[in-house]
């Protein structure tokens, strides 16, 4: 009888993923889509022209928006302009000041993991980073030039350096301190404020309290020292600049009017926004709830009640300091990737690759839509979204949008059985579908959320003589916006003395604004972004008629 030779599986990864095939998932996930676009209304915008500013005028003491001071803590700032200075000569400046974006991103991952490592073990703190880029909210802002994600590297290196007191007290200490002290530099106090009693819980869980108690308050005075010595340099050289920076920070600290709707609305958010760090987390609080004293779960859960209530009452229920929750949900959660039941662990591995693959799917064919045309309903559908958005075939990018998802076909089929696969492939899944919006759609979405149409026809409508330009309801990112791209920049103007310029900009109908533009102003030009439709949503430019009798010689 013939021999059968039992036909070889294709070798997958190894699961947990070695330090390699860890390395390249997450740098394809954080450096892919930080360059190669505009910047985008909102934080990311508002962000850049901080940057730019700082750049521009070599003022790195002091941010500032287009001419204006701009009282805000200067780390991220900092970081982004050392890198835009660093890579003038490659990249401009919103694409080299977003690359501090992936330094503090990397940095966060790898602090959680070192955190896990500690709270934990080796081969379960690989599911940290995994978890923590995972986050469907983290990945919201992860690719902006956003200052809260040094504030989340601040707080991960923290957790990293409370687990590590019990071990290396004096290493644990000191780097909590530094922690502390530049995530102040960061984003101020009210951010860092979780971390004191979290900080105070641990020393109390600690069997040498007294040691730790003062290797604590030692701690303190180096993040004093840290982030004293700009508060010192501005106190000596902007008295004013640092009364404002102060002002903001009080209101920063004062109670919200409503902290338990904030409460309840963070809470509302978290299951789809920290998915799928917070299911694990409460199997976790099931599973393992005979060992919730334990060190390793009891100061997750502390550290997630106390960042619960201090970011509920004092930044807000917004998708930006919720970040600030999401790194002890992952410690919590990181025991309960292995723990999980074969059936719950299968559901939620078909789960995440069906939902990925469909996601890739839809990509391809809006795409298809956009480039081709077809199919026909769909390419409509995106013109009037887009007016005026014409798709052109790359080679280069959709090349690598291929090579992304054979690999990602690739990956499905040779995973090896593991606890740890459903994650994996939930982190490869979001990671792919982020490269196919990055390489197929990235054209088309920074047509829509570019001010550069915008601002280029605006300053083609301006009178090469002008005195000044009053700005009537223009969000922080719009002033930086027209700065950054044409050098438009703008006096902020009360509804009620609005006349102070010859011209007149407006976000939004002048009615609106409660502005009035009766008895010698008249609309030059308006416009916005494409998909700016209302009137309530474009920029109006008014300029002031001069009478007659106010003309000499008249």
């Amino acid at each position: 009888m013939p021999v059968q030779v039992e036909q070889a599986r294709p070798k997958g990864i190894r699961l947990p993923p070695s330090g390699w095939t860890l390395a390249v998932l997450l740098a394809l996930y954080i450096f892919t889509g930080l360059i190669g676009h505009d910047p985008w209304k909102n934080d990311d915008a508002l962000t850049i022209g901080v940057i730019h500013e700082m750049v521009a005028t070599g003022n790195w003491l002091m941010p500032g928006l287009a001419g204006q001071p701009y009282p805000d803590d200067p780390l991220y700032y900092w970081v982004g302009a050392t890198s835009s200075w660093l890579l003038s000569w490659l990249l401009p400046v919103h694409d080299a000041a977003r690359l501090a974006s992936g330094l503090f991103t990397l940095l966060a991952l790898g602090f959680i993991f070192l955190a896990a490592r500690e709270l934990h073990d080796r081969e379960q703190a690989t599911a940290a980073p995994l978890l923590l880029a995972g986050s469907i909210g983290f990945l919201f802002h992860a690719h902006e030039a956003q200052p809260m994600l040094a504030t989340l590297t601040a707080h991960t290196a923290a957790y990293w350096s409370l687990a590590l007191l019990d071990r290396k007290p004096l290493r644990g200490a000191v780097c909590f301190g530094v922690a502390l002290g530049l995530g102040f530099l960061a984003n101020g106090l009210a951010p860092m404020l979780p971390l004191l009693p979290v900080a105070a819980f641990a020393v109390w869980r600690s069997a040498n309290r007294q040691r730790l108690a003062l290797l604590l308050l030692g701690s303190l005075l180096l993040a004093g020292v840290l982030g004293g010595w700009w508060l010192a340099f501005l106190f000596l050289a902007a008295p004013a600049y640092l009364a404002g920076l102060l002002q903001s920070e009080l209101t920063q600290l004062g109670i919200n009017v409503q902290p338990l709707l904030n409460l309840r609305e963070l809470l509302l958010m978290l299951p789809w926004y920290a998915w799928p760090a917070f299911p694990l987390a409460g199997w976790t609080l099931w599973a393992k709830r005979r060992q919730l004293t334990s060190i390793s779960l009891a100061l997750p859960i502390f550290a997630f009640v106390v960042s619960l209530v201090i970011v509920g009452v004092t930044l807000g229920a917004r998708s930006v300091p919720a970040l600030l929750l999401l790194p002890p949900l992952v410690l919590l959660a990181v025991p309960g990737v292995n723990s999980l039941r074969r059936g719950a662990a299968n559901a939620f591995d078909w789960f995440g690759m069906i939902t990925f693959s469909l996601f890739a799917l839809l990509a391809w064919i809006g795409w298809s839509a956009m480039v081709f045309g077809w199919p026909e309903r769909l390419a409509r559908q995106a013109v009037r979204l887009q007016p005026g958005f014409v798709g052109h075939f790359g080679l280069l990018a959709s090349g690598f949008a291929v090579l992304a998802t054979l690999l990602w076909c690739w990956l499905i089929a040779t995973s090896v059985r593991s606890p740890m696969r459903g994650i994996m492939h939930w982190m490869a899944g979001l990671t792919l579908f982020w490269l196919l919006i990055v390489t197929l759609w990235m054209p088309w979405i920074d047509y829509g959320k570019t001010y550069r149409h915008a601002s280029a026809a605006l300053a083609r409508a301006l009178p090469e003589k002008r005195d000044c330009i009053a700005g009537v309801n223009l969000s922080d990112a719009i002033v930086a916006s027209l700065d950054y791209f044409d050098g438009i920049r703008t006096v902020a103007a009360s509804p009620s003395d609005h006349r102070k310029c010859e011209l007149l900009l407006i976000h939004g109908t002048a009615n609106e604004s409660g502005v009035s533009v009766a008895g010698g102003w008249r609309q030059i030009w308006e416009g916005g972004r494409p998909a700016e439709r209302r009137e309530s949503e474009k920029l109006h430019l008014y300029r002031r008629e001069l009478k007659k009798s106010a003309i000499p010689g008249k």
